[in-house]
């Protein structure tokens, strides 16, 4: 499988994913992590989220690989630093041959990304 993961401060939004290129991917699947305008019953401006890079990208890198064994290609950027609501913090996208194993790959990517990956939202602004 292809795997591509970066850690970024640029607005994911302005990012392109290249389509597939006809080499079996019979499913794409997107998800967007967008920034509420609430944390913690608050209203909220941005939110800053913080990494260990180096360690970061290797282990999302891991958990895609380990998880995504029946897929084409996977692409995660996830944004560090200040994020104003409405914007994206991570993207996700999965090619699959077909559409269970891309779904099943980003559910499980997404539930251990919390667990496994040092990145942390450390403030929200008002």
């Amino acid at each position: 499988m292809e795997i591509s993961v970066e850690l970024c401060t640029d607005r994911i939004e302005d990012r392109w994913v290249a389509p597939p290129a006809g080499d079996g991917s019979g499913a794409v699947v997107e998800f967007r992590g967008v920034v509420r305008g609430a944390e913690n019953g608050r209203p909220i401006s941005a939110l800053r989220y913080e990494a260990y890079e180096t360690m970061a990208v290797s282990e999302m890198k891991r958990l895609l690989a380990e998880e995504g064994r029946n897929c084409v290609r996977a692409v995660a950027w996830h944004r560090h630093g200040w994020i104003p609501v409405g914007d994206t913090a991570i993207l996700v996208w999965i090619e699959g041959r077909h559409r269970g194993e891309a779904f099943a790959l980003l559910t499980a990517f997404m539930d251990r990304l919390k667990v496994d990956v040092p990145i942390w939202k450390v403030e929200a602004a008002p």
